[in-house]
């Protein structure tokens, strides 16, 4: 094996473990368009899935199938109706819909029963399982429109949904519910989905679309790394939503920001919209730090705070490279376990993402900000910014007049944030009796 897929697979793998035990023990709904199955894209999205699974995720899989009824339809002299952005569903459309779905089922049975050896599902049992889970009601007439077999979500078995995934199987659904007096009803994926999601108080809901994302302001340039807003906080995408004209098909821009909206405003904390065209884009957007779509969110889910024992650990994984490579001195954990107290760090959905500790020097009225570290993965995104203004309200707080920093290679980005260099004669006493005259330290002062 060759020393460079060993260079960029151990470090790889590594960043991707925290996300691994974050999500383990929750619940996935994934609704996966038609045109996507239509696309050939089945066998990968079953591959990503069954893996997902296996590091601990429960996962509720609902299946659309608009394409592959209106190729039902063609195949009959009939063509697909639609009012309000709905499909109108006559009796040629339900027997469509349902000649559809027995299809689909059982080809998505057959990509996650796929075990060949050399294969990525080889050695993985993932049991499918799919019942009556959804009861409906019918849309009715809206307009003077009657809609027929078309219905909407009435109930969604939570218990039977929640005891088929205790059992380790992927439930999956199709976008059918049934009445009380046994009429079968077409319904949504979307809608499906989205009620399944709110009514098992999923932990994240996404959509595999033809959709590549979302750009909230779509006049201005998109950033250097990423044409889309990866991350969209419910507020801001309730404003986007009521500015938008009714969606009336599913590449309209609001059509899966809708429902995202409605996992959110209920529940869901995380609602995604994926491009199903990326290969891998679930494993993308659940275990890469920036993702691959559009995240819908009910929370920030930065949290900017003060450190406890419980952080230590990431705090050293945090700082460790830094170490290695001289930008920072080591510290033992002993040492950053005593003075956790001291420490502020960003976290970012479970993960540390930047550090720094107040050392407080209160009879010279001052204090030292020490272990300044941001990850890699989140330099240029503000966190920097974000633990300095912290650690100046900290020291403000303890009333001291200056904060300093010893660094042998950041003195400008301190500079261009109002520190200014002094000789390290400057330093307080007892600092100046750690100082390490053979490191050759920058001092910079910034007043407060």
């Amino acid at each position: 094996m060759s020393a460079v897929f060993n260079f960029t697979f151990v470090p790889w793998f590594r960043a991707v473990a925290p996300y691994i035990h974050m999500h383990r023990g929750k619940t996935f709904v994934v609704g996966v368009v038609g045109e996507a199955i239509a696309a050939g894209k089945l066998g990968s999205i079953a591959t990503d899935l069954a893996l997902i699974q296996s590091m601990g995720v429960k996962i509720v899989l609902v299946h659309g199938f608009r394409p592959q009824v209106n190729e039902q339809l063609r195949a009959k002299g009939h063509e697909p109706r639609y009012s309000h952005g709905i499909r109108i569903t006559d009796e040629v459309a339900l027997d469509s819909a349902q000649e559809a779905a027995g299809q689909l089922r059982f080809e998505i049975e057959a990509a996650f029963s796929q075990g060949l050896p050399n294969t990525p599902m080889a050695g993985s049992t993932v049991r499918v399982i799919s019942g009556n889970f959804i009861t409906a009601r019918p849309v009715g007439i809206i307009d003077g429109v009657d809609f027929k077999h078309t219905g909407v979500v009435r109930k969604v078995d939570v218990a039977g949904i929640t005891r088929t995934l205790d059992t380790g199987a992927m439930v999956l659904i199709s976008p059918f519910g049934f009445s009380p007096t046994g009429e079968a009803f077409n319904l949504s994926m979307e809608e499906v989905a989205t009620s399944v999601a709110i009514a098992l108080q999923a932990d994240k809901l996404l959509f595999l679309t033809e959709t590549p994302g979302l750009r909230v302001r779509p006049e201005e340039p998109p950033g250097d790394d990423n044409p889309i807003d990866t991350e969209l906080p419910l507020e801001a995408a309730q404003r986007l939503l009521a500015r938008l004209p009714s969606p009336e098909k599913s590449t309209d821009l609001a059509y899966y920001l809708r429902s995202c909206v409605t996992a959110c405003v209920h529940g869901v904390e995380r609602s995604h919209i994926l491009p199903y065209a990326v290969d891998g884009a679930l494993l993308l957007e659940v275990y890469v730090h920036d993702g691959i779509g559009t995240m819908v969110v009910d929370e920030k889910l930065e949290s900017l705070r003060e450190a406890t024992p419980d952080d230590v650990a990431g705090i050293l994984a945090l700082i460790e490279p830094f170490e290695k490579d001289g930008t920072l001195v080591k510290r033992s954990r002993t040492e950053i376990e005593r003075d956790i107290g001291n420490y502020t760090i960003v976290e970012h959905d479970g993960v540390i993402f930047a550090c720094a500790a107040l050392y407080p020097y209160p009879e010279a009225k001052t204090g030292e900000m020490a272990a300044v570290t941001v990850s890699p993965q989140s330099q240029g995104q503000g966190d920097g910014e974000k633990i300095l203004k912290r650690i100046e309200q900290r020291a403000r707080a303890m009333g001291l007049q200056s904060i300093f920093v010893l660094t042998t290679r950041t003195m400008h980005w301190f500079i261009k944030r109002g520190f200014q260099q002094v000789d390290p004669e400057w330093l307080p006493e007892a600092r100046k009796r750690k100082y390490n005259w053979d490191r050759k330290s920058q001092v910079l002062v910034k007043k407060l």
